[in-house]
């Protein structure tokens, strides 16, 4: 149990938030747990801020997938990674004592730039273009040509990112349980000379989705993993698979995924 009990708070230095964050430790030792300042023997690590701080924290700190990420919520809207808000203390405690929380797993896909480089992402990737014009992309799924992309680029998401980005262009809300990624259109052209299928689609976690950016003079996408902006400059290919890595979530056992979404949209 004490393997269990080594945390990292993961936060931006703000000053309302550092003083927070510190009554956050002080209660986390009141509970006998050990507060880290390096991420790396961590058991536990807490992000404090909200959905992008959580994406951030499980960037910078490499995926880990020999701890639990938990998230609490520093600001007013909702948040779907943070079942926990910083000014309800009370609420943490209890949940700990009377054992209301439950570890949940999130799915993770991986994408290849070129090749050689290779990022992971708990929302999605995007492939966007850079300049105002638009840019064409060959799609590939197992190897088979699918279709030939002409629009502002397009978005892989996983289930749980399909409530994000995805969602803002008309993609379908996926159940986390599911092991499968999503791929979303932006602004694209259908005439003669190119078409698409037009609307989202989804694949098994199996598939391999290749993205072929076509050198035709908007050689620069811009390429988002999450919400951080990737600065390779020139990209030809991108491999895109679901991973066996998960990342372990703490979460409340009455604050399902699609209470979330109810409480969020409608």
């Amino acid at each position: 149990m004490t393997e269990r009990r080594k945390i990292f708070f993961f936060y931006k230095r703000e000053e309302e938030l550092v003083s927070k964050v510190e009554k956050l430790e002080q209660l986390a030792v009141q509970n006998n747990f050990e507060i880290l300042n390096d991420h790396h023997n961590a058991n536990i690590i807490v992000a404090v801020g909200g959905d992008g701080t959580f994406l951030q924290a499980v960037q910078k700190t490499g995926f880990k997938d020999d701890c639990l990420y938990a998230g609490i919520n520093a600001g007013e809207t909702s948040s779907f990674y943070c079942d926990f808000h910083i000014d309800d203390t009370e609420k943490m405690v209890e949940a700990m004592k009377f054992e209301q929380i439950e570890v949940r797993k999130y799915p993770t896909i991986e994408v290849t730039i070129d090749g050689i480089s290779s990022f992971q992402c708990l929302n999605e990737c995007s492939i966007r273009s850079a300049i105002i014009k638009t840019f064409a992309i060959d799609v590939y799924i197992d190897e088979l040509h699918f279709e030939t992309f002409r629009g502002d680029g397009m978005i892989v998401s996983t289930p749980t990112g399909s409530t994000a980005y995805n969602k803002s262009v008309q993609g379908a809300v996926v159940d986390p349980m599911l092991p499968c990624f999503q791929v979303s259109e932006l602004a694209s052209i259908n005439n003669n000379s190119y078409r698409t299928l037009g609307s989202p689609f989804i694949m098994a976690g199996a598939r391999k989705l290749t993205l072929k950016v076509i050198q035709d003079g908007n050689d620069y996408p811009t390429i988002g993993i999450d919400n951080e902006a990737l600065s390779i400059k020139h990209v030809e290919r991108l491999d895109i698979q679901l991973t066996d890595r998960k990342i372990k979530t703490v979460k409340l056992k009455d604050n399902s995924f699609w209470e979330k979404v109810k409480r969020t949209f409608l």
